[in-house]
This record gives C-alpha cells, sequence and structure tokens, in this order.
C-alpha cells in the first residue's frame, strides 16, 4: 500500500509541469481569503497556504458534519471517526483533527466560525458535532501556524467555518430530508431573506441513527439565527446564535465492549459583530461566548463489568472580545492592529444518577474543579511591497495568560510573483498552546503551578501555479517544537518534543465544460510519532454536472495511519471509494444518492472501533426561490 501511495505521489508530480506546458493561455484566479489577515485578500498575495472548500464541495457530500469535506479536500489534513454519523466526546470520542502531525484533540488546531475561536473552556479542544454543513458557506484552511492573529491553539493551523448570508433581496427556503444505512435519518430546513438593510437566515436540524454497531446510537437537534444590518455603506452588524444538542452512546472496543457509556452534550454560541469598511481602512469589534453542558455516564464493561453510580458533569465557557482594525496608508502597504481578551471558565463534578447529589470523589479530580483563567493579548501584522513582484509580511503578537503568563510570538513571510499567474512562498513563524483547564486542575495529573505554553517554529516554501485549465500548488515544510505537555510519573510537566517534516500537493483540472477533477497528496515523516497521523494522504475525485445531473467519484488512500504508538506501535493502510449523484428535476426539486466505502473495506481510523462498511444515504430536497 505505502509503494502504490508513493508511486501514485510521484507520477503526479511529474505530470504536473507536462500538463501545465500544454496549457497556452494564461489567467489570473484571484480567490479571496480572509483567514490569513482578517481582511478580505487575494490569496496569492499573502505568504500563507490556505485552501478553501466552497459551499458546491461541502453539498457534494451530503453529510450532515462538514468537516469531512475538508478532510476529502485539503491535503495532510485527518479526522478521527468510528461510525456512519456522530463523533461524541469523552473517552472513545472522535472527531479528532489532525494536520501535520499536530491534533486538534490536543488543542493544537484551532478552528474558527466566522472568525470566532471555538474550542471548549476545559478540555481545549473542538468538538466536531457542532460544525454542521447546514450554516456553512465556505471553509478556509490555513496550513501552519495562525497564532500571531489567532492565539493560543493556533499553533498548527486554522479552520475558520465562514456562515451563510444573503447579499441580495428576495426569500429563499430550503428544507431536506434523507434515510439510509443503520436507521440513519437526516432532516433540515432553512429559510433565509434580505429586505434592503436587514437580513435573516434561520435553520433547523434533527439527526439520527443506529450506527453499524450495538449500544452506539447517535441524535443530534440544532438551530441557528444570523441577524444582519446595514446601517450605511461604511457599517454593519450582525449577530449570530447557535445551538446544538445531542446524545451519543459508546460501545467500547471490539475486545472490550461497554453499556451505558452514553454522553448527553449541550453546544452553543452567540456573537456580535459591528464592522466597517471605508477605502483605505476596515475593521470589527466582536463579542461572543461559546458555552457547554455535558452529562457523561462513563458505563461499564459488558462482561464482569459494574454500572456506575454517578454522572460526570460539567460546563465551560469561553467569553471573548476581539477587535482589529486594518489600515492601508499608501500604495503596497497593509497593516493590521488588534487585541484580543478571553474569559475562559471551567466546572466540573459528579453526580449520584439517583438523587442527582454532588459526589466527592478525590479520587478523580484532584480538587474542586471550578476554575477560571484570562488571557490578554495585541498584536501587529504589516506587509510591505518592496518591489513590483516581492512582499514582505511580517507579525508580532504578545500573549499574556493568567496561569501560563506571557509569550512573544513573531512571524515572517516573502511572496514572489514569479509571473502573474506563479508565486513562490517563503514562512516562519512561531506557535503556541496555553495548558487547559483539565491539564492544570482537573484529576490527580493535574499541574496549576508550572505549566507554561506550548511552542514550535514552522519552515515552509511553497509554489502555486495559475493556468487556464489548470490549478496546482506544492509546499514543503519543517516543524520543530519543544514544551509539550506530557503525563510524567503522574504529573502533567512540560517535556515533550515535535519534528514534523512533509511535502503536500494539490491540483485542480477543468478537463471540459461539465468535468472538473481534482487531487491532494501529503507525505509526513516524524520524529515522535502520534495516533491518527498518516505517513500519506492521498484523495483523487472526478466531478461531473450537466444540466440538471451531477455526480462525484472519489478515492482516499491512506497509509501508515498510526492507531497506537510506543512499544505497541501499529499502523492501519487503506483505501475508500466514494460516489454520488443527484438530478434536480427543476428549480425547486432534487434527488440525490450517496454511497460510502463501495469497496467495502474492513479498516479502523480509531483502535477497536471498526469502521462502516458500504453504506447508503438517500435524499430528496426542495428549494424555494434558489439563489
Amino acid at each position: 500500500m505505502k509503494k502504490i501511495s508513493l508511486l501514485s505521489f510521484l507520477v503526479v508530480l511529474a505530470l504536473l509541469p507536462a500538463v501545465a506546458q500544454q496549457a497556452k493561455d494564461t489567467i489570473e484566479l484571484r480567490e479571496v481569503v480572509v483567514t490569513g489577515t482578517r481582511e478580505a485578500t487575494s490569496a496569492h498575495g499573502i505568504p500563507f497556504t490556505v485552501s478553501v472548500i466552497t459551499r458546491d464541495q461541502v453539498e457534494q457530500t451530503h453529510s450532515v458534519a462538514v468537516l469531512p469535506s475538508a478532510m476529502r479536500e485539503v491535503p495532510g489534513l485527518m479526522l478521527t471517526g468510528r461510525s456512519v454519523m456522530g463523533y461524541g466526546v469523552s473517552t472513545g470520542g472522535t472527531g479528532g483533527i489532525s494536520l501535520r502531525g499536530l491534533s486538534g484533540s490536543a488543542g493544537q488546531m484551532l478552528v474558527l466560525v466566522d472568525g470566532h475561536p471555538q474550542y471548549s473552556g476545559i478540555y481545549g479542544h473542538p468538538v466536531a458535532d457542532s460544525y454542521r454543513s447546514l450554516t456553512t458557506d465556505r471553509v478556509e484552511v490555513l496550513r501552519g501556524p495562525a497564532s500571531v492573529l489567532y492565539g493560543s491553539n493556533a499553533m498548527g493551523g486554522v479552520i475558520n467555518i465562514i456562515t451563510r448570508n444573503p447579499s441580495r433581496d428576495g426569500v429563499w427556503a430550503s428544507a431536506e430530508a434523507a434515510g439510509g444505512s443503520y436507521n440513519t435519518w437526516q432532516t433540515s430546513a432553512s429559510l433565509s431573506m434580505r429586505q434592503g438593510r436587514f437580513s435573516a437566515t434561520a435553520s433547523a436540524q434533527a439527526n439520527r441513527t443506529d450506527n453499524h454497531r450495538p449500544h452506539m446510537g447517535f441524535g443530534q437537534t440544532s438551530g441557528y439565527l444570523n441577524l444582519g444590518y446595514d446601517f450605511s455603506s461604511h457599517w454593519n452588524a450582525r449577530a449570530n446564535f447557535d445551538l446544538t444538542q445531542w446524545e451519543a452512546s459508546n460501545p467500547g472496543t471490539t475486545d472490550q465492549p461497554k453499556l451505558d457509556n452514553d454522553q448527553w452534550i449541550t453546544r452553543g454560541a452567540a456573537s456580535l459583530v459591528l464592522e466597517n469598511h471605508y477605502g483605505r481602512t476596515s475593521g470589527a469589534l466582536s463579542l461572543y461566548n461559546n458555552f457547554g453542558r455535558h452529562k457523561i455516564d462513563d458505563g461499564y464493561l459488558a462482561t464482569g463489568g459494574t454500572p456506575q453510580t454517578d454522572y460526570f458533569r460539567s460546563e465551560d465557557a469561553l467569553t471573548g472580545l476581539s477587535w482589529y482594525q486594518t489600515l492601508h496608508p499608501f500604495e503596497g502597504n497593509r497593516i493590521t492592529l488588534g487585541f484580543d481578551a478571553y474569559h475562559i471558565y471551567g466546572h466540573a463534578w459528579y453526580i449520584d444518577r439517583l438523587t442527582d447529589a454532588v459526589v466527592t470523589t478525590p479520587r478523580r479530580l484532584k480538587q474542586s474543579a471550578n476554575e477560571q483563567n484570562n488571557e490578554l493579548a495585541g498584536y501587529v501584522d504589516c506587509q510591505q511591497r518592496l518591489a513590483p513582484q516581492l512582499t514582505l509580511d511580517a507579525g508580532l503578537r504578545y500573549d499574556y495568560h493568567t496561569t501560563a503568563g506571557g509569550e512573544w510570538v513573531p512571524q515572517a513571510g516573502l511572496v514572489w510573483q514569479a509571473f502573474p499567474s506563479a508565486e513562490l512562498k517563503a514562512t516562519l513563524g512561531k506557535g503556541f498552546r496555553n495548558p487547559n483547564m483539565k491539564e492544570m486542575y482537573m484529576y490527580g495529573t493535574a499541574n496549576h503551578d508550572s505549566l507554561r505554553a506550548e511552542r514550535l517554529w514552522n519552515y515552509e516554501l511553497a509554489w502555486s501555479h495559475r493556468l487556464s485549465s489548470l490549478t496546482y500548488g506544492l509546499n514543503l515544510f519543517y516543524i520543530k517544537g519543544d514544551n509539550l505537555i506530557q503525563t510524567v510519573a503522574g504529573t502533567n510537566i512540560n517535556t515533550g518534543s515535535v519534528e514534523n517534516s512533509g511535502i503536500e500537493l494539490e491540483a485542480t483540472w477543468h478537463a471540459t465544460d461539465h468535468l472538473r477533477l481534482t487531487t491532494n497528496h501529503s507525505l509526513l515523516q516524524m520524529v515522535h510519532k502520534v495516533v491518527a497521523a498518516p505517513t500519506y494522504k492521498g484523495y483523487l475525485a472526478a466531478h461531473y454536472r450537466c444540466g440538471g445531473f451531477q455526480a462525484t467519484l472519489g478515492l482516499q488512500g491512506i497509509a501508515g495511519l498510526y492507531t497506537e504508538v510506543g512499544a505497541n506501535e501499529q499502523t492501519a493502510n487503506f483505501c475508500l471509494l466514494d460516489a454520488s449523484v443527484g438530478y434536480a428535476f427543476n428549480r425547486g426539486l432534487s434527488l440525490w444518492l450517496r454511497g460510502d466505502n463501495l469497496l467495502n473495506q474492513s479498516y479502523e481510523i480509531v483502535k477497536g472501533y471498526p469502521m462502516p462498511r458500504t453504506n447508503f444515504m438517500c435524499g430528496v430536497r426542495w428549494d424555494v426561490n434558489p439563489q
């Protein structure tokens, strides 16, 4: 498997220049992103590599969760899973994000929604079941540290989920229902409108499945509301509220099955943003709050185990205030100034499952886990055109955490416009992650006296080239970090290190007006191996659209995926074939069918949790006044 994967990677590398030479006309594709600079900017003029997953690409998967689309389309991005639907949390939970060997489950990958951090207050990691396709307009993935702009947890990269917002007057509505294997159902409805200066979007979703193993049910309901108002051509405000509730059951590993390992989770987010847009300056002031409530039954072994007498309960919140302003004082110059303030709160306890009385359990919580921390940061990021084809970008952040102390975070990058449709980029940047509540205050390993931030440096060289029908990019990177938090002799300390290097390739070829081919590949070398980070990851897809018919066929290959490290090191190799077809009978009614794992592969991403074999989903969608 590794030899075949490596060979296919090298073949693609060899063929790209030849294909590029065949294209006679070049065009400049101005793909605009916001994640690398805070304001809408051409992706080709910034030193960072940002992959964009469009609304069409998100919809092609017909998936409830938005992150699987990103995993397919972004080289090196891996998402752990165990079921048809639902990731869950706690022991056995999945939805962990890995990019270049750095893990979201460890808080080293940051998920944003409209630029606002989404990590949980206690455990400090993103919660994958909270991010849904229904409300997503596009996804931007910045590979490499983004700590200057976004602070802690952005040491490995950033996934920015940008929500939908109507841009012209009118009313739009849609409803969808689908069912499939393992008694899986998903339903959704949304309504959007804009009238003059006012806009609104509301949506609701309900999903459930038995999944492919006993005691593995999952059910989810969610609601979303977005309100916007344009005070003038220069000022506007918007408010968002998002709430998700789900129940998930963990069946345990195949060799140690569990009963009653159930989770009842509520996650929500609210934000209020005031934006300004002028000719030479733009910015925003935002106030946001992420909150969660959790009840977990740790369950018991199906053979010889004893039911738990208590539930684990927790609630957490991250309240943030963010301000930035971008200035263009003269031609070829951009300066962004920003300030962030966070209040991080977490409270964990146990209750008796019969009486709901609080249970004191020193064996589980080292002390009363009712803690809070504050974080303040200021940053500046400057871009200067040194010559018509050469641009310099440099930034600096100072971040102060009330427990971990202060951290200086620099970054710098160069963009050389080799010719109008190609750039060579070089960057170096520092990333960091402050210790989370769990590491500082919870369980017998807690240490709030001496833990400091994790740190790393990333060095990257990137080439991108755009032609009339072909776009491709190639990245080389090297990561060196230390101070990683690990448990040694029963206590959390800063002792771990990371040293990773790799190569990434992505390409899109518009073969005809109806056929588009996409591919991405990544090779990763880790000195200190981690779970859920594959040595090789590749994806090749064909997208066909003609009239009301559309189809997507995708082949994903994974080699050297570590399911266990250390003395009992184990890796997994697998190849997955997925397909979806859809037909729109008119502008309002459409049907679709999706098949996953069509090769009926037996494989695991998480050790002890076999993934589903071949499975299908079929759905119908109705649109009123579609955009």
